[in-house]
């Protein structure tokens, strides 16, 4: 229960963030450059670090369990 109220709040202090930077800027990577708000990749950001993160941990929940079993 405690993480899902963390997670709400990281979600509400992204979005409140990205609501007041909504600049345009240009962003370069490698051999790609467009331009999106500051809010789009702060947002995309966060979201791929949640997505990174949940996958180490269930690996991690997997790799427990397999070692409970044996």
């Amino acid at each position: 229960m405690i993480t899902i109220v963390i997670l709400l709040i990281i979600i509400a202090t992204v979005a409140v963030f990205s609501i007041q930077n909504a600049t345009p800027v240009a962003i370069t990577f490698l051999l790609w450059r467009f331009e999106a708000s500051i809010a789009i990749i702060v947002f995309l950001s966060i979201l791929a670090g949640i997505v990174i993160t949940a996958i180490i941990a269930f690996s991690a929940r997997i790799k427990q369990y397999i070692k409970r079993r044996n």
